[in-house]
């Protein structure tokens, strides 16, 4: 085993992941304003965008797990769906398991929009480069998967 491949000391990791926020920070406000740029095309705001997501993969939700998923307070993502059902994007159903919660559905709508919007972002990604391999993305992932779960217990509300 290499001195790459071997697991780094706490004291080294820590530093190194010092590295990827320090990174991550600037990537995720400038990732946000190029899709927010699309939302002149699509009429989707970041926020929606990401519940028109959550919703395609999967639906139906109820406000509370997307907040949960998404690290962000059920108040934010209340006004994001209700922002998506006043566009025709989603709609809400009873839930049978919970009268206080609804579930939230997309519309056929919402499913054009986001699809159009993914199709945007994927274009875009395309242009990343830098000739990354399947094996480095998935130790990305892998790092990122690592770095979140360290922090699954921080209070969003």
């Amino acid at each position: 085993m290499n001195d790459i491949d071997k697991p780094l000391a706490p004291d080294e990791l820590g530093e190194r992941i010092t590295e990827v926020f320090d990174l991550i920070g600037p990537l995720y406000r400038r990732a946000f304003r190029k899709i927010e740029q699309g939302e002149g095309i699509e009429g989707a705001s970041v926020g929606v965008r990401s519940v028109l997501d959550l919703l395609r993969r999967y639906e139906p939700m109820t406000v509370p797990q997307m907040g949960r998923i998404m690290a962000l307070s059920r108040q934010f993502v209340q006004r994001m769906v209700n922002d998506a059902v006043a566009r025709g994007w989603a709609e809400v159903t009873p839930n049978p398991a919970h009268q206080r919660s609804s579930l939230i559905r997309l519309t056929e709508a919402g499913r054009v929009t986001i699809t159009a919007v993914l199709a945007r972002e994927h274009a875009l990604n395309r242009q990343v480069g830098g000739d990354l391999t399947d094996a480095e993305i998935t130790a990305c992932v892998r790092v990122l998967k690592q770095m979140l779960a360290a922090f699954a217990e921080v209070d969003v509300e």
